[in-house]
């Protein structure tokens, strides 16, 4: 069973609201009446409608104002102005507030059922256009090109990963040897300047002595990380081997399952 669409019509003249029950309720619409502009919005307030048929000349609040009050609260709702006192300014004022329509007294069926077909299908074109505004924009799956690029990628990094390890091997001991010799020459130009301050010539001496120590001693230290850098290096090169292999594989199986 459709939902009957729900039609509001504004008119202190009982007669109208008749006219359109008569034309609409058979045909989908349920037509309920008010007979001020106040009223209708008391109304509208209460409840929900699809569309609202306005007369422009009636007690109190006019119905020129209730559409400003309504299309400010509710943009999205079919206005439809009636009326039998047309005229270019309650036209061009119609136009400023939004409304769907403007029709002229006397009206016929096919004027009543033409408005209420054409206020419903702008109306149902506004909240489709809100609602897709709404959602999410979709995310594009991978194309065939981006999956052979990424798999590519993983078997360069796969096979790349030995010569990264290498030269890692092979830069680590100059490296520290570099550093060891840096921190050597700085100590002894330190410990040439503190001589060159103090008078007494012993502490000079044994600083002097100190440092050539430090440098003898250097070369050791530099063995030591020839030694152990080679290990180190060797144990990273087969981690990295080792991670890239599974992601490897679980990117082939992952493709199969793609593939199946």
């Amino acid at each position: 069973m459709s939902v009957l669409r729900k039609i509001l019509v504004v008119d202190d003249d009982p007669v109208v609201g008749k006219s359109f029950d008569r034309v609409l309720s058979g045909k989908g619409y349920a037509v309920i009446t008010a007979s001020s502009g106040q009223e209708a919005l008391n109304k509208l307030e209460a409840e929900d409608y699809d569309v609202v048929y306005a007369d422009i000349k009636m007690p109190g609040m006019s119905g020129l104002e209730m559409t400003e009050q309504v299309k400010a609260k509710r943009p999205w709702l079919p206005v439809v102005i009636v009326t039998g006192y047309g005229s270019p300014a309650n036209e061009a004022r119609a136009e400023a507030a939004g409304v769907s329509g403007f029709l002229r007294k006397p009206l016929s069926p096919e004027m009543i059922e033409g408005s209420a077909q054409k206020a419903l299908s702008e109306k149902d074109a506004t909240v489709h256009s809100a609602t897709a505004l709404l959602q999410p924009a979709a995310i594009p799956a991978p194309s065939a090109a981006q999956d052979v690029a990424r798999f590519a990628k993983n078997v360069a990094l796969f096979l790349a990963a030995p010569f990264i390890g290498l030269a890692y091997i092979l830069a680590f001991p100059f490296v520290g040897l570099g550093m060891l010799a840096w921190m050597a020459i700085q100590a002894l130009k330190k410990k040439i300047e503190a001589a060159a301050r103090l008078q007494p010539a012993v502490p000079a001496k044994q600083g002097l002595l100190k440092t050539t120590v430090l440098l003898l001693v250097a070369p050791f230290i530099g063995l030591v990380y020839v030694i152990v850098g080679p290990i180190v290096g060797f144990g990273m090169l087969l981690w990295f081997g080792i991670q890239a292999r599974g992601k490897l594989a679980a990117k082939v199986l992952a493709n199969r399952s793609e593939t199946e």
